[in-house]
């Protein structure tokens, strides 16, 4: 216990001053800069726009891929990046690229660096297609700003495993999750801050895990955020502590059927969709 303490603290001492040292903490590749500008530039074209794509391979995949995902109902599926731009829309494009660049900013540097990033980023995309497909299910949020929003609001997750790129030794999985809960949305706040993000996004993370928390009689985005990070700690973890899903504020909000529990205490209609929930999280792999 008392070495344990001991490499604790040293862990602390890591992080803290990664916080201190904004200039360190990860910013947005130039590329996504350029690619979120010509978004929002209503006067750049399709074609134009896929070639500025097409000179990052992996988000081109990631677009194509996505795009003929469970989210997306459509008999024939894209044959170009100019197809699924049109068909995904600016908005979509523009969110799926920030969730391709949140997953390459953070370099693997280790085999033990890239077991924790893994196992964290499968979480996250779990949790991710959860909150996707409950936007497609109950409306209210579009689903790929349901999908960001999962993501972004545990980037604080992934800077604190950024902070031993450097290290020698990598925090046990114990050590690493209690630094999390101790510094994961501080950091989340200031990188969501740094990269210039929408302030629905930076609430989201403040609100997230407080499943008390309400926000209007809609159904709204921290609720399906909520939704999702209950469902997938639950799936992930059969002995976390949980409550009971009917004393999630958010749960309140769903009417029936919407809102029916099966024996295994989650909603029914995500049991259903088990299978599509899996096949978004493996577009974000």
């Amino acid at each position: 216990m008392v070495a344990e303490a001991s490499d604790y603290s040293i862990y602390r001492r890591v992080v803290s001053q990664l916080m201190q040292g904004q200039e360190q903490l990860p910013s947005l590749p130039t590329l996504t800069l350029d690619i979120r500008r010509a978004l929002s530039d209503g006067q750049v074209g399709v074609g134009a726009l896929a070639r500025l794509i097409g000179r990052d391979p992996a988000l081109a995949a990631l677009l194509m891929k996505h795009a003929s995902s469970a989210l997306y109902r459509h008999p024939v599926a894209p044959r170009t990046l100019q197809d699924v731009i049109v068909l995904l829309g600016v908005g979509e494009v523009d969110r799926i690229t920030m969730v391709h660049s949140i997953k390459s900013l953070f370099t693997l540097h280790s085999p033990a660096h890239k077991r924790l990033f893994m196992e964290v980023w499968e979480r996250l995309t779990l949790k991710a297609g959860i909150c996707a497909m409950l936007a497609r299910l109950l409306g209210h949020v579009a689903p790929e700003h349901a999908l960001l929003a999962s993501l972004l609001s545990e980037v604080g997750t992934l800077v604190v495993l950024s902070a031993f790129k450097d290290e020698l030794q990598i925090p046990s999985g114990e050590l690493y999750y209690k630094l999390c809960r101790e510094y994961s949305k501080s950091l989340g706040v200031i990188v969501l801050k740094k990269w210039a993000v929408d302030d629905e996004y930076i609430a989201v993370i403040r609100a997230a895990g407080n499943w008390d928390h309400r926000e209007g009689p809609e159904l709204c985005l921290i609720d399906l955020v909520n939704l999702a990070l209950f469902h997938a700690i639950k799936e992930r973890s059969a002995q976390a502590e949980l409550p009971l899903l009917v004393e999630l504020a958010a749960y309140h909000k769903l009417l029936p059927p919407l809102n029916f529990i099966g024996d295994n205490g989650e909603l029914e209609l995500l049991v259903s969709h088990r299978a599509d929930i899996r096949a978004i999280a493996e577009t974000l792999r």
